[in-house]
């Protein structure tokens, strides 16, 4: 208990400075814009479908609302991460590297595990708090016809779990450098160089390498999850690389740590 009120007390700092910076506001809104322009341009794009579909079999059809509305929505979240996340994470570490309080923070009673602990607890809440906005969505569409609330679940696991991944990748490149647009550069193309070992595996079908590269893509698991495929290999994927991504930020602070003090 003792070494979690430490982890609990950094994120609750983190927290209160994010709370009362713009950044996190203007971030929030623009994401959420974007999601409800998508959501109401896809749901119009299936209304128009049903009524096609009505005029030509003469019966109003069985929409699969999961199928038509949330897997496009869901995609297009995820491609808005690549934005949200590098935001989100870029001032974590390199802030302090800038203002020189890193130095102060590997000096007081605490661990560098509880600081990489702290910090990414907090960009976690913030994340999930993001994501619980948009459950209007399903919400909505519940009064319009049935929505598979399992499926759609699912799918917001997913969204979780490939979030923590993209947010400990954006903490790791935010701990390399005291500047907070190189922190979100890096971040975003770490994300990107997960994205393309997808794009990969997309050209070397056929090839024995192909089913390791499918493994190894983080857009195959993430579909997955939208299927409502929930399998234990994405959800240990997606933990041991959030679990990577948190070990080598810890290094990255320790060897810094290190070298100071020599």
């Amino acid at each position: 208990m003792n070494a979690i009120r430490p982890v609990l007390a950094l994120a609750a700092k983190e927290l209160r400075v994010a709370t009362v910076s713009p950044i996190l506001y203007v971030v929030g809104g623009v994401f959420l814009a974007i999601v409800g322009l998508f959501f109401s341009q896809i749901v119009t794009i299936a209304s128009l479908q049903s009524v096609q579909m009505l005029r030509f079999q003469g019966a109003l059809p069985q929409l699969n609302l999961t199928a038509l509305v949330f897997q496009p929505i869901f995609r297009n979240i995820h491609v808005i991460l690549l934005l949200v996340i590098p935001l989100l994470t870029m001032r974590l570490l390199s802030e302090e590297r800038k203002q020189k309080t890193v130095e102060l923070l590997m000096t007081s009673p605490v661990t560098v595990a509880q600081v990489v602990a702290g910090k990414y607890l907090a960009a976690l809440v913030l994340y999930t708090g993001l994501l619980a906005l948009t459950l209007y969505m399903p919400l909505l569409l519940q009064f319009w016809g049935a929505v598979d609330w399992p499926t759609v679940l699912s799918g917001y696991l997913g969204l979780f779990l490939v979030g923590a991944v993209y947010l400990a990748l954006g903490l790791l490149a935010s701990s390399l450098t005291e500047n907070q647009i190189s922190a979100g550069v890096v971040s975003l193309g770490m994300i990107l160089g997960l994205w393309m070992i997808g794009w990969a595996a997309i050209t070397t079908e056929g090839n024995q390498i192909q089913p390791v590269l499918e493994h190894l893509s983080i857009n195959q698991h993430f579909d997955n999850f939208i299927k409502g495929l929930v399998s234990s290999p994405s959800v240990v994927y997606t933990i041991s690389l959030t679990g990577l991504g948190l070990f080598l930020t810890h290094r990255a602070l320790d060897s810094g740590r290190w070298r100071n003090a020599g």
